[in-house]
């Protein structure tokens, strides 16, 4: 498999083969999981934000809230009263 160089100081380095002899993977997959799991906690946190600041839009939460409401009136439609088709 291609690679590519990367330059890491020496504690980073360290740490990588701790991790290595205490999990078993090797350098590149614990670099691969390390960049996956700070893409998703990114992901979480850019959520978040914009969350926080539809919260402070009172405006534009008072229209989620509604659309809420809306969605919450459908939990009730009877489907669950519907006989589930034979196979």
């Amino acid at each position: 498999m291609p690679g590519t160089t990367v330059r890491i100081g020496e504690e980073t380095r360290q740490t990588l083969r701790d991790l290595e002899r205490e999990t078993g993977y090797r350098t590149s997959e614990l670099l691969a999981r390390a960049v996956e799991q700070y893409r998703r906690s990114l992901i979480l946190d850019l959520t978040n934000r914009a969350y926080a600041a539809l919260r402070a839009d009172s405006e534009a939460w008072a229209e989620v809230e509604a659309e809420r409401d809306d969605w919450d009136a459908t939990l009730g439609d009877g489907l669950e009263d519907d006989p589930t088709p034979s196979s």
